[in-house]
């Protein structure tokens, strides 16, 4: 059973004024007087009315006298709160959402830089390692000099570690390909500021796109590369020997271009 304080709490809540109980409720407070005087008056005498005799007559019987009722009075019931009408939900709007772009996946390549005579060279690594002695692409390259009359021998700039991309294999970095092409002109511009050049070849298609921001298109011509000087864009080693074809034009560009570091005889 609940206490009189919790009670009393209950029915104000419910509007009750006034009860009486069934019967004795435990931890209740004592009856008020005054509530139980219409409970202890005497109920009043109800004078029956004269019988009328009418004709014939007939004896009707007395009425029973109505006893008066005591009304016990009943919880008010809360009145039921207002609906509260809801806002209409705003329409959804047609209009498409933007779409993200997709990451870009960052390019990988290796490039060495090397040096013979009077020119920088930037070639693209067919198998992402140094050059050794036997390899056809180095061979090649040599045949390439030779024509170009330069030094056969390349030497390595630097401490001849190739030129990798992406620097990291995870992380947050950005590593698409204008950080790549930062990267690459940043430590070319380093190279050729302490020791310049006639002219900068740039052999393969990495080293065109992310030295010379050029494409497959700016083979065999010559390029202009803000901070780095005259450039010359040859396809890579390793195509020109899936594809002999091209070398013709190559030795048709190379007349053009050697006078930038052949003197003029």
């Amino acid at each position: 059973m609940i206490e009189e304080a919790r009670r009393r709490a209950y029915l104000t809540a419910m509007q009750v004024v006034s009860w009486l109980p069934r019967s004795v409720l435990p931890f209740a407070a004592p009856s008020r007087a005054e509530l139980l005087l219409p409970l202890l008056e005497p109920e009043p005498q109800v004078v029956a009315p004269p019988v009328v005799a009418a004709a014939p007559a007939v004896a009707r019987e007395e009425a029973p006298a109505s006893r008066p009722s005591i009304e016990i009075p009943r919880p008010a019931v809360p009145m039921p709160k207002p609906m509260i009408k809801a806002e209409p939900a705003p329409a959804e709007d047609d209009t498409p959402a933007p779409t993200r772009a997709a990451p870009v996946a960052p390019p990988r390549f290796a490039l060495q830089l090397l040096r013979a005579g009077d020119c920088a060279l930037l070639v693209e690594l067919p198998t992402g390692e140094s050059f050794q002695s036997r390899d056809p692409a180095y061979l090649l390259l040599k045949d390439l000099l030779r024509a170009a009359g330069l030094p056969d021998s390349p030497q390595q700039v630097g401490d001849g570690s190739p030129i990798r991309w992406p620097l990291l294999s995870r992380g947050n970095l950005d590593q698409g390909p204008d950080a790549a092409r930062d990267y690459v002109q940043g430590v070319l511009a380093g190279q050729l500021e302490s020791q310049p050049c006639a002219c900068l070849w740039l052999v393969g298609l990495p080293a065109i796109r992310f030295a010379g921001e050029g494409d497959a298109d700016s083979y065999n011509r010559e390029l202009t590369i803000d901070g780095l000087g005259p450039a010359w864009a040859l396809p890579g080693l390793e195509l020109l020997m899936d594809e002999p074809a091209r070398k013709r034009e190559l030795w048709q560009a190379m007349r053009r271009v050697m006078q930038r570091w052949k003197p003029a005889v």
